[in-house]
């Protein structure tokens, strides 16, 4: 983050314009779509933060996945090998680092989504659960990003792998209710990872029904953690 704190202030800045954009040029149509309420931006603010958050999970991780591969192809981790350090320690300083990075952009989405209206009603105990969320997603997503810049042969294709992973909630419940989208879309809307987390981070946040979501959330995310570690790990030891 120090080498390069222009790369972190982009990919924190990225979901804040999003949040931005859909809330003062989008919001007022589509808070009006939803029906759920007063409609306008006001509402809409509420529905769209948790996917903006997610986005701005997602854009952590393709940071993290240009920082691998920058370590992996500019011969850094030939000295390490050199070192009394454990082999390991080079991955879990990529998830540490990253892990900083979500919470921060997390925070400063969270900042400026209350500035233009977010009103949440969660007690301290959902924002407890939703804080454990969202570490979640930031630990899936890092061990997945670090396991796709390990694959990248170079940090050009490193910066691209990552990339679907911002265009999912796009395709979920992040933007529109699944229920508005065209039947195929709403099945691959309703059953890819991102929709339960998003679910269950608006029910935690703003008390809306989560029904079978907060478990579908856990273990996706579980899932893709476990994968992506033993995937990491098995490139990193035949790299290194």
């Amino acid at each position: 983050m120090r080498r390069y704190p222009s790369l972190t202030l982009q990919l924190i800045g990225l979901p804040v314009l999003l949040l931005l954009l859909f809330v003062y040029v989008f919001g007022g149509t589509l808070g009006d779509g939803l029906g759920t309420g007063a409609g306008g931006r006001g509402e809409y603010v509420d529905y769209v933060t948790p996917g903006i958050l997610v986005i701005g999970i997602a854009a952590v991780a393709q940071g993290t996945a240009i920082s691998v591969a920058m370590d992996m192809t500019e011969g850094i981790v030939a000295r390490f090998k050199t070192m009394a350090i454990a082999r390991v320690s080079v991955l879990t300083g990529h998830v540490v680092g990253a892990m900083a990075q979500t919470f921060l952009a997390v925070a400063v989405v969270l900042a400026v989504a209350l500035a233009v209206g977010f009103r949440p009603d969660a007690g301290a105990m959902e924002w407890l659960v939703a804080t454990g969320v969202l570490a979640l997603l930031g630990l899936a997503l890092t061990w997945l990003s670090v396991a796709l810049g390990l694959v990248s042969k170079t940090v050009e294709g490193a910066s691209n792998l990552p990339m679907p992973l911002m265009f999912l909630p796009f395709l979920g419940s992040g933007f529109v209710p699944t229920d508005s989208m065209p039947a195929g879309v709403r099945w691959f809307a309703e059953y890819q990872p991102f929709t339960p987390v998003m679910e269950t981070l608006r029910g935690l946040l703003l008390g809306t029904e989560i029904g079978g979501s907060g478990m579908a959330a856990v273990a996706w995310l579980a899932g893709i953690t476990l994968v992506s570690y033993l995937w990491a790990r098995k490139l990193y030891n035949r790299q290194a």
